[in-house]
């Protein structure tokens, strides 16, 4: 898979989410491929430790988890892929999962407090590629319409 370094979103892409409704309900479709080995920045502790990316991502998910519970978020779904049966056949991905919001403004409020900023370096130093992609919630039921 030639798509790596996603990871932040781009200056273009964040501004398109803030430039959407703020006051609705969001889901965030999250796609996650770790690094073998975490790559954290000199001087940080955990620099040269040696840990994997998956262990780096349980660190972020463990200092940014109340920040998320502060905002109402909450996750609707999560998983682990298996294979690809319909999609190019060289992309994979570690984890899966849906995060919902009460509001995408939460999400925002979420992603600019300082203790989520702290975290932030963990995600960052675990992720070799990503996709975070906003979804506006509709009714569930039956069908897929």
């Amino acid at each position: 898979m030639t798509d790596t370094g996603y990871i932040d979103p781009s200056r273009a892409n964040f501004e398109a989410f803030k430039a959407l409704d703020r006051d609705e309900p969001v889901a965030m479709l999250n796609l996650v491929r770790f690094r073998e080995k975490a790559a954290y920045p000199e001087g940080h502790p955990l620099a040269g430790k040696g840990l994997s990316g998956a262990e780096a991502y349980a660190h972020y998910g463990k200092d940014s988890g109340p920040v998320f519970e502060r905002v109402g978020g909450t996750v609707l779904w999560s998983g682990e892929p298996q294979t690809m049966v319909i999609g190019p056949e060289d992309e994979r991905w570690d984890t899966a999962f849906v995060a919902r919001y009460p509001t995408a403004g939460a999400f925002l409020a979420m992603v600019t407090d300082p203790e989520y900023r702290k975290a932030v370096v963990h995600r960052q130093a675990a992720v070799e590629t990503s996709r975070l992609i906003r979804h506006k919630l509709r009714e569930a039921g039956k069908g897929f319409g």
